[in-house]
């Protein structure tokens, strides 16, 4: 993990729910390594290292954006087997 790592995928998270409507929009953001299923990886990658009162905190975060995620995105019936890199990877966004 690099210096404010977690603050930079927090602030991805931020700027991506901050979109208008239900769903979020999957033209917003399309390039590898820039979508916000990437910030997700980078906070789960960062739970591994966290002692355990940091791992509490950041744990609550993730819970909410979690289900804020869950709540703007539609299951992807297509990539079921992404469900190894994680669930958020199984969602797919309006286009």
């Amino acid at each position: 993990m690099w210096p404010n790592a977690v603050a930079h995928a927090l602030s991805r998270f931020e700027w991506t729910f901050k979109q208008p409507g239900r769903y979020l929009n999957a033209s917003e953001a399309c390039s590898p390594g820039i979508e916000v299923e990437d910030a997700r990886d980078d906070l789960e990658q960062a739970m591994l290292h966290l002692p355990p009162g940091a791992k509490r905190d950041l744990g609550r975060l993730i819970t909410r954006i979690d289900e804020e995620f869950e709540r703007r995105t539609l299951p992807e019936p297509n990539y079921i087997e992404w469900a190894m890199d994680g669930w958020w990877w199984t969602r797919m966004r309006e286009r």
